[in-house]
């Protein structure tokens, strides 16, 4: 389910373990791959509000830090039709993930969205923030990561 306004555990809490997937688009990734900028994963759904009303400052961060993080909106419980649908009408900057397509809501467990992970350069976990803190808070994750 949505969660509310909350920013929860934003300190280091280790080398993240390994994970994969594909985007929407068919693009591998691994941990390794994407190392050398920091990683925003954001899980998300098509029906929840708050993921809708963080979308828009995630795409501007996305934009704004072009070439310098990468950001995976990774869907969670959704298929391709009904995200694609969505995205037709809300399309997103940085690259869509099907939950079905990797593992990394198996290895950090969101348990209601949107729910936010930040990487450092080398792998290492440096903040979690559960549920929406708009663009001020994921703004503050980002510090975390130098940006």
């Amino acid at each position: 389910m949505c969660g509310a306004a909350v920013c929860a555990r934003c300190t280091t809490v280790g080398t993240a373990p390994d994970f994969e997937g594909r985007t929407l688009e068919g693009v591998p990734f691994t941990r390794e791959s994407l190392q050398g900028r920091p990683v925003l994963i954001q899980f998300w759904a098509t029906w929840c509000g708050y993921c809708r009303r963080d979308q828009s400052a995630v795409d501007r961060l996305a934009y704004e830090y072009l070439g310098r993080i990468h950001v995976l909106a990774v869907n969670v419980g959704e298929d391709a039709r009904t995200v694609r649908g969505y995205l037709a009408t809300a399309p997103r900057r940085g690259e869509v993930v099907l939950g079905g397509d990797t593992n990394l809501a198996q290895v950090f467990r969101p348990n209601g969205f949107p729910h936010y992970v930040l990487l450092s350069r080398d792998s290492e976990v440096l903040g979690v923030q559960r549920g929406s803190a708009g663009e001020d808070g994921l703004r503050r994750l980002l510090e975390r990561a130098g940006l």
